[in-house]
């Protein structure tokens, strides 16, 4: 199997706006476990051997109980998550499942949960994880390297 590209090195000014739009939505306001778990769930969704792995490590240093992270493929039917949580990931399943409809009801929900303004960051976060997702699986980055206190 031939090597793919390091894409970070390929394309650095790319990446750099990706890096940008991440810096952003570290400073929303936004819960940054809450932003974690969105991560997870949409590479859970997109089978990212790599993010999954990074953002339970993510989590995890955030305090976040290792209960929860195994509920998360299965979120709908535990109630290990609050109310804003559960609407975060559904709008993270709407959002990343792109072919099915994002339906009146789910807009009401997140609406009812989230500012206008923290649903609009909340889906620039879900637009980042997909892009990352989609990067990282194309490229074949390996999971498992990933250690939190080198990232920041």
């Amino acid at each position: 199997m031939e090597a793919r590209p390091d894409f970070a090195r390929t394309a650095p000014t790319g990446i750099r706006s990706l890096q940008k739009l991440e810096e952003y939505l570290h400073g929303t306001g936004l819960e940054p476990q809450l932003l974690e778990l969105v991560s997870m769930r949409a590479s859970l969704l997109k089978g990212c051997a790599f993010c999954i792995d990074m953002h339970s490590k993510d989590v995890r240093a955030l305090g976040e109980r290792e209960q929860r992270l195994y509920a998360l493929a299965a979120w709908q039917e535990t109630p290990f998550f609050s109310a804003r949580e559960r609407a975060a990931l559904a709008w993270t399943d709407a959002l990343t499942k792109i072919h099915e409809e994002v339906s009146d009801t789910l807009f009401t929900m997140a609406r009812e949960t989230f500012s206008e303004k923290e649903l609009v960051d909340l889906s620039l976060a879900i637009v980042a994880i997909n892009s990352w997702n989609r990067l990282v699986i194309a490229f074949r980055k390996p999971a498992g390297s990933y250690r939190p206190d080198l990232a920041r």
